[in-house]
């Protein structure tokens, strides 16, 4: 398959695209992310959303230590070419390594706070395992 389409992406400095993980049944905004050429072909060509970790420097398949992968059923871009859209099918029900849903479960509140307001469906020392 050619990478003509790689291309076309509009790769920050650092060689990186955000992304938005969104869920193809319900709507619901599930994480953000980053990516770079490797990963983005990657998740092509798997079908499952492979990211690229700015803290750990190296690919990351999301589920792989958790079992919670997405299962990529469209993959978007936006109209400046910067910016990815995966919809997909999150295993699990759990996006968020705090075990929830959604990794945007906090809203402002107008006393000035944060309060989080989805539910934890599987606490996380449940999810991952400490080796």
């Amino acid at each position: 398959m050619s990478d003509r389409w790689l291309n076309q992406v509009q790769w920050d400095d650092q060689g990186l695209v955000p992304v938005i993980a969104q869920d193809a049944a319900s709507g619901d905004v599930l994480m953000f992310a980053w990516m770079n050429r490797e990963a983005l072909a990657l998740t092509a060509e798997r079908g499952e959303a492979v990211y690229w970790s700015r803290s750990r420097r190296k690919l990351w398949h999301k589920g792989e230590e958790s079992g919670h992968i997405q299962k990529v059923r469209d993959i978007r871009i936006d109209c400046d070419n910067d910016v990815v859209l995966l919809k997909v099918e999150q295993v699990g029900n759990i996006a968020c390594h705090t075990g929830r849903h959604s990794c945007f479960f906090q809203q402002y509140l107008s006393e000035g706070r944060w309060e989080a307001v989805e539910p934890v469906l599987k606490e996380p020392d449940q999810i991952y395992r400490k080796d």
